[in-house]
């Protein structure tokens, strides 16, 4: 059984973000720190655990982006993958979940992956696409925000749970191969083992240039993004409790709430 896990480098939560107004896009060479996109953890952590408790099991992992998105191959390796793959980009632009899908399918075909596993949406864009757009392109069945799976013993199919409105799960059996997009709480992400890293560092990793691959057509333009703008401010009440209350009451009759 084939398993790829596609992960993203995302900044770290904790980066200043800057927007380049020439560009319209964010300066990442600003940013210092990057980190592999949480909710692919718990992806890549679905793929290992299947890996365990099934033998013959293997775990291609695939990442698109510039040189420095290396690290979340190696730490992925780290991890437990066996193979890496680095989709590169030459630029540090902002690339749109059309590009990313069909750059990764154009790996995926014909590679024969029973399982394809990304996380439910990146950190940074919070889309959730990549997932649906990988699976229409390569012709497979598809479940997103899945909080739980189980690939059934003869591996044809795997019953997963989706996470929905109201707290609820919507439950289903996907024959494979399938895609899954994986919702944060499924598990608990290991971390890397010296082991795994230091071999991570030795193996050679399958890169490709997305200079080489098909451009897809263009379907996505960013406009512009922009700094969060405060739309109202609080109001705080001065005075006692009871000065507070009449205070309380004068605006819900104000705004007709009462």
């Amino acid at each position: 059984m084939k398993v790829l896990v596609c992960i993203k480098q995302v900044p770290d939560s904790e980066s200043p973000i800057k927007i380049d107004n020439d560009t319209g896009w964010i300066r990442m060479d600003d940013i210092t720190e990057f980190k592999m996109n949480r909710l692919d953890e718990f992806a890549m952590e679905e793929a290992l655990l299947i890996k365990e408790t099934s033998p013959g099991v293997s775990i291609d992992t695939i990442t698109v982006g510039p040189d420095r998105s290396v690290d979340v191959i190696k730490r992925a390796i780290g991890m437990g993958a066996d193979q890496g793959i680095h989709v590169i980009t030459e630029f540090e632009d902002y690339q749109n979940s059309f590009q990313i899908s069909d750059w990764i399918a154009e790996h995926a075909w014909n590679k024969n992956y029973d399982l394809i596993l990304t996380g439910a949406m990146s950190e940074d864009n919070m889309q959730g696409q990549v997932g649906p757009m990988l699976a229409a392109r390569l012709g497979l069945p598809c479940a997103t925000s899945v909080i739980s799976s189980v690939i059934a013993p003869d591996k044809n199919s795997v019953y997963v749970e989706r996470e929905i409105e109201s707290g609820n799960r919507d439950a289903w059996v996907l024959n494979l191969p399938a895609v899954l997009t994986v919702q944060s709480g499924i598990n608990s992400p290991r971390y890397p083992s010296l082991s795994n890293l230091l071999r991570a560092n030795r193996q050679e990793l399958k890169t490709i240039r997305a200079n080489d691959l098909a451009l897809p057509a263009s379907r996505e333009d960013l406009v512009q993004i922009v700094y969060p703008q405060k739309s109202r401010a609080g109001l705080m009440l001065q005075g006692p409790q009871e000065a507070k209350a009449t205070q309380l009451l004068e605006i819900l009759h104000q705004r007709s709430l009462l």
